[in-house]
């Protein structure tokens, strides 16, 4: 889908708060609300705008603790990588699953209550894979979320 500088400047708008009214976004981007509305469900329709997520404070749900791991696989065989990402999207403290290249094959984004809760994932639901060989766990001490439009689009 070809998009216009006002399609992109609706999606950096709602990347920025998912929260604004059609009457609020149409007067950002200079259409009128329903010009604006029939964009923005073109944008949905087309899968360009896939949703519209609420940030959550972590630390008031009781997540204490967020950590990168790093997985490598022992064998590279299509129905272990499946297999694999599968099982790791299942798990409800994975935030994220990347499939990357280099010496590790998955980067895990995790959620925790705290390094004890760490420490039973890693074993329960890493170490006990028959398809993976290594773990490497890195403790997030802070992160910031940028928007995935950036303005050079």
């Amino acid at each position: 889908m070809a998009l216009d500088r006002i399609d992109r400047n609706i999606l950096r708008l709602l990347q920025k708060d998912g929260r604004l009214s059609n009457k609020e976004l149409a007067a950002e981007v200079n259409l009128a609300p329903s010009t604006c509305f029939e964009r923005v469900k073109r944008l949905r329709e087309s899968g360009v705008l896939l949703d519209l997520n609420a940030s959550v404070d972590a630390d008031a749900l009781g997540v204490g603790l967020q950590a990168l791991v790093a997985v490598r696989l022992a064998q590279h065989s299509r129905e272990d990588v499946e297999s694999f990402h599968r099982h790791a999207l299942s798990l409800e403290e994975v935030l994220a699953v990347y499939h990357v290249t280099g010496r590790q094959d998955f980067v895990l984004h995790i959620a925790v209550r705290d390094t004890e809760h760490l420490r039973d994932l890693a074993m329960d639901a890493f170490t006990t894979r028959t398809e993976v060989a290594h773990i490497e766990t890195s403790l997030v001490f802070e992160f910031d979320r940028k928007p995935v439009l950036p303005d050079y689009l």
